[in-house]
């Protein structure tokens, strides 16, 4: 049996390789190609390049492991992601392509605050690569801790192991093929991930004698189950669906909308991504729900919630057809690890490297310096998923709202208010990340505990945020002419 999934692994494993060879072979060797790929991606390579690299190992193990113990209030994530998704591609995806381009055709988040605000300093630039690289450390240990708990639940093999041979083969396919090879491969792998989702949750019900006949059974485990309102108050529904609110501030999903191709394609990206993006939600809620039956029924064992994917993959399913299902939680947390190494690596290059260390430094040098950054990062990452302990949905859940605070305020008002000011946009990346690190790591709560037992930080980080930029902006001089007229053309060229 083993050996069968070994197979299938093997050969996703070579798929991602041989994409990464290609791009490299691609790609032009300066920073716009290495790191948005041109421009030039098509609309359903942008929809499902979004999509698996926000849908990370939480969406195959986080979320459907949350479904295992809550049952069905644990959709309130979900139903959030979903607005939030939809209203990212509606209002920050056509102005932040056209705007991108035409301030100093930026291809970093922190350059195009940089370029929007004529900062000759480098501040936000460098306050915001600082906001990225750490945020981004424990986004990427979250990915790498998915991939090591796959290897030692379904594999039988050493956690660390599954840590080193996730992350390795990430970093191949990254540090040759840039931007490119990570699209591709992301596009490859929100199809595997979309197919895995319906075939689990499908086969399962068949397995358990239909949907009347699941539903029933977990009524019967504990109607509670089924209650979408299950141990939630007003505060616990507005922490969840907050969720939402972080996809403004992502920058490995943004940065997909600054690479398509052209502002009207977009369109037909948003039907695309929405539709993989319902599907695989509701594919994963279902994975957690029905599998908990399915977990009663047969009386097994199943020590850690956030494995029941691996679980029904192995018992369920052919060792060749389970190592296909394997392989699409290696495609979830592939495809984001490998958007947030780009995103975190961009960074490093461009907006520490390049601005403050070597400003005479060429394309060839850049995009070198990004490989290595790309290897720098993913050792960071395997170092902090040591801890076996590490839980999926926390860690990714802390970099959400540190991103969504930090950024998701910034970038929707610097697209549609023309009064923002160069200090409003620094004070709401500060203020946001900072309240989210207080909210989470301060012993300013009951018993000395997290304020985040409470509430979601997203809620107040991005609150504060947003609050922040509003109010110091207001106190702030006027944006030059130029600021107000490059605004100016942004809108027009929407119209």
């Amino acid at each position: 049996m083993q050996f069968e999934i070994y197979i299938s692994l093997g050969i996703y494993f070579v798929a991602m390789l041989a994409i990464g060879v290609y791009a490299y072979r691609v790609t032009t060797e300066d920073m716009s190609g290495y790191m948005l790929g041109g421009r030039n991606l098509s609309p359903s390579v942008t929809a499902l390049s979004a999509g698996a690299s926000d849908m990370s190992g939480w969406l195959l193990m986080g979320l459907p492991g949350a479904m295992f113990v809550t049952g069905i209030s644990g959709a309130w994530i979900g139903i959030g992601l979903i607005i939030g998704a939809y209203l990212n591609y509606l209002l920050v995806a056509p102005r932040l392509r056209t705007y991108t381009e035409l301030a100093g055709d930026a291809v970093t988040i922190p350059q195009f605050f940089a370029n929007r605000f004529e900062d000759k300093s480098h501040l936000i630039r460098a306050i915001s690569s600082i906001v990225i690289i750490v945020f981004f450390a424990v986004y990427t240990t979250s990915g790498v801790v998915a991939g090591g708990k796959l290897f030692e639940t379904a594999l039988g093999l050493d956690y660390q192991m599954g840590l080193y041979v996730t992350a390795g083969v990430v970093v191949v396919y990254t540090v040759f093929g840039g931007f490119l090879a990570v699209s591709t491969t992301d596009f490859v792998q929100g199809c595997i991930m979309f197919v895995a989702l319906i075939m689990v949750p499908v086969v399962t019900l068949m397995e358990v004698g239909g949907l009347d006949t699941a539903i029933a059974g977990v009524r019967a485990i504990d109607p509670e189950l089924l209650n979408l309102f299950r141990g939630m108050t007003f505060i616990g529904i507005v922490s969840t669906m907050s969720w939402g609110l972080g996809y403004f501030g992502q920058p490995h999903i943004i940065v997909r909308f600054m690479a398509i191709r052209s502002v009207p394609e977009i369109k037909l990206a948003r039907r695309i991504g929405m539709s993989w993006m319902l599907v695989a939600l509701v594919g994963a809620l279902a994975t957690g729900l029905f599998g908990a039956f399915y977990v009663k029924t047969t009386g097994a064992s199943l020590n850690d919630p956030e494995t029941i994917f691996i679980f029904l993959s192995t018992v369920l399913f052919h060792p060749l057809v389970g190592g296909f299902l394997l392989a699409a939680i290696l495609a979830a947390v592939m495809s984001t690890i490998s958007s947030q190494l780009l995103v975190t690596s961009s960074s490093l290059t461009g907006d520490f490297y390049h601005t403050f260390l070597r400003r005479e430094a060429r394309s060839a040098e850049l995009v070198m310096v990004g490989r290595a950054s790309v290897v720098l990062v993913a050792g960071v990452a395997v170092f902090m998923a040591q801890d076996r302990n590490n839980t999926i949905l926390t860690l990714v859940s802390h970099a959400w709202a540190g991103f969504g605070a930090a950024f998701g305020p910034v970038v929707l008002l610097s697209l549609f208010w023309r009064r923002m000011t160069k200090q409003g946009a620094l004070a709401g990346v500060v203020a946001g990340a900072v309240t989210v690190l207080i909210w989470v790591y301060a012993p300013l709560g009951e018993n000395g505990q997290s304020l985040s037992l409470w509430m979601y930080e997203m809620v107040p980080g991005f609150s504060v945020g947003l609050l922040a930029i509003v109010v110091v902006s207001l106190l702030s001089q006027e944006p030059s002419e130029s600021i107000r007229s490059k605004f100016d053309e942004v809108q027009s060229t929407l119209a």
